[in-house]
């Protein structure tokens, strides 16, 4: 593939170079295609390609369902293949689903129980997904093949993503 000034070849699309995610306008962009849409998959689907081409750091982006006790099967993603099921007790997406909170690993090779579902993986986010009844229903799963890529603007603004558009789910 060419390359061009300022662009990057990557997952099949042109990424800008250096590009970062402005939450303020993804969310907006997010929040007018998901617009009055009931099925979680779909948001699911939408969700992920729009956040995973808004950011170079995003290596692997997708949700993991939660579909029996406690057990995450994959759900919509984009990038490499993804690990098909992830029990609650293994993993960092295990332990968001387990305990319900944001997970930011800045070295996966450090986080005890680990699983790598793909070698490029050097740092990750989990967070939790609610619908409105408050029940788990998944958890959004970002990796980069950068260390320490993550902080806390990124989970501030993923998580109100999230809120804005699973919160809306009913139970």
């Amino acid at each position: 593939m060419g390359r061009a000034r300022g662009l990057a070849w990557r997952d099949g699309a042109w990424h800008i170079r250096g590009m970062i995610i402005d939450y303020d306008r993804t969310t907006k962009a997010i929040l007018s295609l998901t617009e009055g849409e009931t099925d979680a998959v779909a948001l699911m689907a939408t969700v992920v390609c729009e956040l995973h081409h808004a950011d170079e750091r995003f290596d692997w982006t997708g949700f993991y369902r939660v579909t029996g006790p406690e057990m995450l099967k994959v759900g919509p993603y984009q990038g490499g293949h993804g690990c098909l099921v992830i029990p609650f007790s293994r993993g960092v997406c295990g332990a968001a689903a387990r305990s319900g909170e944001v997970q930011i690993v800045d070295d996966v090779e450090a986080f005890p129980g680990h699983i790598a579902c793909a070698a490029s993986t050097r740092s990750e986010i989990v967070l939790p997904v609610w619908n409105a009844g408050g029940d788990l229903i998944a958890v959004l799963d970002i990796d980069s093949d950068r260390p320490a890529a993550f902080g806390r603007d990124d989970a501030v603004g993923l998580a109100e993503i999230l809120r804005l558009v699973f919160g809306r789910l009913a139970d």
